[in-house]
């Protein structure tokens, strides 16, 4: 059964893509599941770091389930409605407060690709490999859903992947800009969850603060006078005052999210 499995351990919760009969292919429930599931950890303030990977090692996600296109996306009522759960799952990821890791084996193909590139981080196994060759299966890629790569990526490559519908490698995905490392593939899983951890011990207001304010520079208008007293707003948390402290006091920090 196709769904998207939850597990929390600690401050690290761990999203699955679950359909390996069809190597993780995502299916309109399983985008409703994710957008919910998503917007539930958002919520929670024990939640530190969103891991999401797909079952196995053969793939992340080979893209949208195609058996469901024909009868759950043949009219044009049925396609804005379908892409519009898809468009949902993606903003809930990327509007995420916490971090986001993608941990990527195998095949990261159309959707799969688009949930990869809405997360913070993207740690990729070396035999790991990406595109979206939609253009040789006659339909184009939401705009809803091209945003997120393009403001990853760029028009250039944005491009390449979509007009030429070549599947790329994990270190030509590198070089691009598309991956944020690539390790060996016995090595990947203790990668993305080691990069999980230093997220988690960083204070986590902080971590959601940098995500508001790196997505409000990218809108290229100048700070207003009230934007730039609202980045002080940490003077006014236990966590800044716990962090001095434990700084001063040459210990680790423990921080509260308050």
């Amino acid at each position: 059964m196709s769904k998207i499995d939850l597990d929390l351990q600690g401050e690290i919760a761990t999203l699955t893509l679950n359909n390996p009969d069809k190597l993780n292919a995502i299916n309109r429930a399983m985008w409703q599941q994710l957008s919910e599931q998503v917007s539930h950890l958002s919520a929670d303030p024990e939640i530190r770091c969103i891991v999401l990977r797909g079952a196995g090692d053969q793939a992340f996600a080979a893209g949208g389930d195609l058996e469901e296109f024909v009868t759950g996306r043949a009219t044009l009522e049925q396609a804005i409605d379908y892409h519009g759960e898809v468009a949902k799952a993606l903003n809930a990821i990327a509007d995420c407060p916490h971090p986001t890791v993608a941990l990527i084996s195998g095949a990261c193909i159309g959707g799969g690709l688009e949930i990869a590139g809405v997360c913070d981080f993207r740690i990729a196994g070396e035999s790991a490999r990406f595109g979206a060759p939609i253009n040789r299966l006659g339909f184009s890629m939401y705009p809803g859903e091209m945003e997120g790569l393009l403001r990853l990526l760029g028009p250039t490559v944005v491009k390449e992947i979509l007009l030429e519908g070549r599947i790329m490698h994990a270190r030509e995905a590198y070089e691009k800009g598309l991956l944020t490392r690539v390790v060996a593939d016995s090595e990947v899983i203790d990668e993305a969850y080691a990069t999980a951890r230093r997220i988690c011990a960083g204070a986590p207001l902080v971590a959601g603060w940098h995500k508001q304010w790196i997505r409000r520079l990218l809108d290229g208008k100048p700070l207003t006078d009230a934007e730039k007293a609202e980045s002080f707003a940490f003077l006014d948390t236990e966590d800044y005052k716990e962090g001095l402290a434990a700084f001063l006091e040459k210990r680790k920090p423990v921080f509260k999210a308050r």
